[in-house]
């Protein structure tokens, strides 16, 4: 069996929806389809919830009303039987009377959780009333009932197993069985999601539980690419990468794939493939535990950085400086991406402002604090680039006119990062695409 996950993007349109149908028609294997909301869905819900929460409910409700006649067009250009298009519609229904409901109700944490499911509940609904319609043998498995995060909001493997197995075991005689991603039950057994990674986690933890033969994750791209498409010219897609390389890129900026979503599949050796919806002829990329070989595989950017400063006299040659700054970020549960040190400062990036305030506050009392805002992480990525000989050289050699703020190297294996002002990003990454992979 194994695991093919759909973004917002494949499922948005009902032409697409209707492709991955078709798709699933020619698999050969038993599929676990794993559903994301239909795109801008996510970001309607948030919308709503944010006007209940502020008390404009007239905002709402056209918010509301704006999103259930998106949906109810779009069933329109789905389906051709009236039988299924009236089971379609009473599914709309049903959850846009949920959302009109709850403009009566106080707002809270836990309805707007309850909120946000509503896009993926739609999803695999309408897509599971679509294989019907096509006389296509499936069933639909709430993720409700077996996908749970405990009191730390981690997921529980173990428990997720033995819940999927059971409903597995239920529909054996199944070749498609949709679920949904990114929504779960939490400790206190209330509706929540994953948040980090979303769907793809979903889909990685599924894979992992069932032992699955791949991870497919389809999206509107050819796989991972070698650099930003967005910003550079020309990109090519990497054919492979190593669950290292793929964790490093994902967490520095690649935006096919969430960090999250790497480690279940990295834990329990499932192969995870990024292939494009549109193009499903594409190579993709493929990630295993072995890399292709070594050298320089892509370049990623991460935005919205923060670089933190504290100079003192008191560093030098004091013992547990490092840990009083590490204990203040720790206080406040915010990671660090990068850090470098000389005899009377550390320099280090956060990408999470949340606490910004109280923890320049507390840094001050070990010495100088300064903080530079919209920097960006820009990272090389490859197998053991740091046993690679002469990368340094080639990778400083590609880089003109752009001011470095910082250099992390040797902390992976795999990746040297460069931290430059935001503004610089788009310069350094062309530079890039050309020194390192000779692409304009």
């Amino acid at each position: 069996m194994k695991v093919m996950k759909f973004g917002g993007t494949s499922v948005g349109k009902p032409e697409r929806m209707k492709h991955i149908a078709s798709l699933l028609q020619n698999e050969n294997e038993t599929a676990m389809v794993v559903l994301s909301a239909l795109s801008g869905t996510t970001n309607a819900l948030v919308e709503i919830g944010n006007s209940i929460a502020t008390g404009d409910r007239h905002a709402a409700q056209q918010s509301i009303n704006n999103l259930q006649e998106h949906y109810n067009q779009f069933i329109k250009e789905l389906f051709t039987k009236e039988t299924a298009l009236s089971k379609a519609q009473a599914i709309i229904d049903e959850h846009f009377e949920f959302l009109n409901i709850i403009l009566k109700i106080s707002f809270s944490e836990a309805l707007s959780k309850d909120i946000l499911a509503q896009g993926e509940l739609l999803s695999t609904k309408i897509f599971s009333a679509y294989l019907e319609e096509q006389g296509m043998s499936y069933a639909l498995l709430p993720a409700l009932e077996f996908m749970s995060i405990d009191e730390n909001e981690e997921p529980q493997i173990g428990s997720i197993r033995i819940k999927l197995t059971q409903l597995l075991n239920q529909h054996a005689d199944k070749k498609i069985l949709v679920t949904q991603g990114y929504i779960c039950r939490n400790a206190r057994g209330e509706v929540d999601n994953l948040k980090r990674g979303g769907s793809d986690y979903s889909a990685s933890l599924i894979a992992a539980a069932i032992s699955a033969s791949a991870c497919e994750i389809w999206t509107d791209i050819d796989g991972m690419h070698n650099n930003d498409p967005r910003v550079v010219g020309t990109t090519r897609p990497v054919e492979q990468l190593s669950f290292e390389e793929a964790a490093e890129l994902a967490y520095f900026g690649a935006k096919i794939l969430h960090p999250a979503s790497i480690w279940p599949a990295q834990q329990y050796k499932i192969p995870v493939k990024l292939l494009n919806t549109m193009d499903p002829g594409a190579k993709g990329t493929l990630i295993t535990q072995d890399p292709s070989g070594a050298g320089v595989k892509a370049v990623a950017a991460k935005d919205n950085i923060y670089a933190i400063r504290i100079k003192s006299s008191r560093m030098l040659l004091a013992y547990g400086f490092l840990r009083k700054v590490f204990e203040v970020f720790e206080k406040y549960r915010t990671s660090i991406d990068m850090i470098t040190t000389s005899e009377v400062a550390v320099s280090l990036t956060i990408d999470n402002a949340e606490h910004l305030e109280q923890i320049v506050k507390e840094l001050e009392v070990l010495g100088t604090v300064s903080v530079d805002r919209d920097q960006t992480i820009v990272s090389v990525v490859g197998y053991r680039i740091n046993e690679t000989e002469e990368i340094i050289k080639k990778l400083f050699g590609s880089i003109r006119n752009v001011p470095i703020r910082m250099v992390s190297y040797g902390g992976s294996q795999h990746n040297i990062s460069l931290l430059v002002g935001a503004d610089e990003k788009v310069h350094l990454l062309k530079q890039l695409n050309k020194g390192m992979f000779g692409l304009d």
